[in-house]
């Protein structure tokens, strides 16, 4: 990481450090780094907090495939990681984890995912934007409220995302899946061997 771990935190977090020791076996890099911030280290956990909520509009499913594919457009490895774990719990096809990168080669999401993820693109590609369209054809599954859900969900993914690309927090080894996107989509044309 590019910011130093402090040695001892404030007691303040402490009771967030001991949550995150005892459900993941171990503290979280980021948390070692915005632990160095308290108050915004609660505002950012009570934020994420509301947004993953049992009663959110969205499933549990589309949440975790928002926030795997912000990691993956992002290249955040702590987060392709941390995200992987808890999408692997929640969804029951390894396939649709692994086509994830490559969502829109693969006939394994249903429409309202392929809705969600094209807006999540959108929402996170510099150079994209959010269309009238999109929106419509968004509400076909959620209401306003819910797309609000959405749209905080996916903004709160890129601040985590480019908060630990940027201070090179690692991965930890919670997902084995190989979920993290190639470098290159594979293509059909010929190279200099095959002719």
């Amino acid at each position: 990481m590019r910011i130093s771990a402090k040695e001892n935190y404030s007691l303040f977090i402490k009771p967030l450090l001991w949550l995150q020791k005892r459900h993941y076996g171990k503290i979280l890099n980021p948390a070692k780094l915005w632990g160095r911030r308290p108050t915004l280290f609660w505002l950012v956990a009570g934020f994420f907090g509301y947004l993953d909520r049992r009663s959110s509009p969205l499933s549990p499913v589309v949440r975790s495939l928002v926030c795997v594919q912000v990691s993956q457009l992002n290249d955040c490895a702590f987060c392709v990681d941390a995200n992987g774990m808890k999408l692997a719990e929640r969804c029951d096809s390894v396939e649709k984890i692994k086509a994830l990168a490559n969502w829109q080669d693969s006939d394994l999401f249903d429409a309202q995912e392929r809705a969600v993820l094209n807006y999540t693109e959108a929402m996170t590609i510099t150079g994209q934007r959010v269309t009238d369209e999109m929106l419509t054809t968004l509400k076909q599954w959620l209401d306003e409220d819910a797309i609000v859900d959405l749209t905080a969900l996916i903004a709160f993914q890129n601040l985590s995302a480019k908060f630990n690309t940027a201070l090179d927090v690692p991965q930890q080894g919670f997902c084995s899946l190989p979920i993290q996107p190639s470098e290159q989509k594979p293509t059909d044309a010929p190279t200099q061997t095959d002719k």
